[in-house]
């Protein structure tokens, strides 16, 4: 005679995913070619407007892009909103390099607040949590990620020099001689590099994907990465370099599902930067080099 009384064995249900996993994918994602996948679009053709070419022509298709979006669907209307929000706070200050005193400031204080904002708005007003920055507590990286980790160091050390100094782009950068100039530089490339993967990754690759396919949601951030960056200072031949970076940096976040790890490879890539930059201004410091 079975036994099913209370001592009875019960299947457990799943547990739930822990809160610092990242949110990602829709079990019948839009597909690319749809409405809401135009949506998404006109955001990314907008940031290359505002950023790659710097007119506010730009702002007709972020505005478009979002009620496209809410034609689609609320929900994506509603992150293709956050999105726009937080674009549209960066494009209120030019983004080139420009280490001085007050913009050095004024920069941190508006990057941090295209974080912010839409964050409070996202968690507060609309009582959603898709934005997480997630952890792997008490899991270490892997052979394979330390591997990588290496890999990077290398291939920014055989690569960014190349690119600085024989497309001239160095010069985007200031000279910094000064311990103050250099210091600025350092932590101005470093925090530029945080703030990416709170933005681009955190933020808009994990909103896009919660709607589109990975490599749809993949190559719509790249782009909206790749024209800050070329604002910034990446021009010439330089998104043959970011635009890969990007895509692997949305891979490396899901697979890892680790934003200390993902923030750790673009730190490194950002240290080469910073070298090369310095090195390609004053050849004689940090002659470590091979061009």
């Amino acid at each position: 005679m079975h036994d099913d009384g209370p001592s009875a064995k019960t299947p457990r249900p799943a547990a739930e995913p822990p809160r610092s996993t990242p949110r990602l994918g829709h079990a019948t994602p839009l597909s690319t070619l749809s409405l809401g996948g135009l949506g998404a679009a006109l955001i990314a053709i907008a940031a290359v407007l505002i950023f790659g070419f710097l007119t506010p022509w730009g702002y007709l298709p972020l505005v478009a892009g979002v009620a496209v979006g809410f034609a689609a669907s609320r929900p994506l209307g509603r992150d293709l909103g956050l999105i726009a929000l937080g674009l549209g706070i960066v494009s209120t200050i030019s983004v080139e390099a420009d280490i001085e005193w007050p913009n050095f400031f004024l920069m941190g204080a508006v990057l941090t607040a295209a974080v912010v904002v839409p964050y409070i708005v996202h968690r507060r007003l609309l009582r959603d949590d898709a934005i997480r920055y997630p952890r792997r507590r008490g899991e270490p990286w892997s052979k394979l990620e330390w591997g990588w980790l290496a890999f990077v160091l290398l291939a920014g050390w055989f690569i960014l020099p190349r690119y600085f100094i024989h497309s001239g782009t160095y010069q985007n950068w200031p000279a910094v001689e000064a311990p103050s100039e250099i210091g600025r530089l350092f932590v101005g490339v470093n925090a530029v590099g945080i703030w990416d993967e709170l933005f681009f990754i955190c933020m808009i690759f994990t909103l896009l994907a919660r709607h589109f396919p990975f490599w749809t949601a993949n190559v719509l951030t790249s782009i909206i990465f790749v024209s800050f960056l070329w604002e910034l200072g990446y021009r010439s031949w330089g998104p043959l370099l970011t635009i890969p970076f990007a895509l692997v940096q949305a891979v490396i976040f899901t697979k890892s599902r680790s934003l200390p790890y993902t923030i750790t490879v673009h730190l490194l890539f950002d240290f080469i930067v910073f070298c090369s930059i310095v090195h390609a201004h004053h050849p004689e410091w940090l002659p470590i080099f091979w061009y």
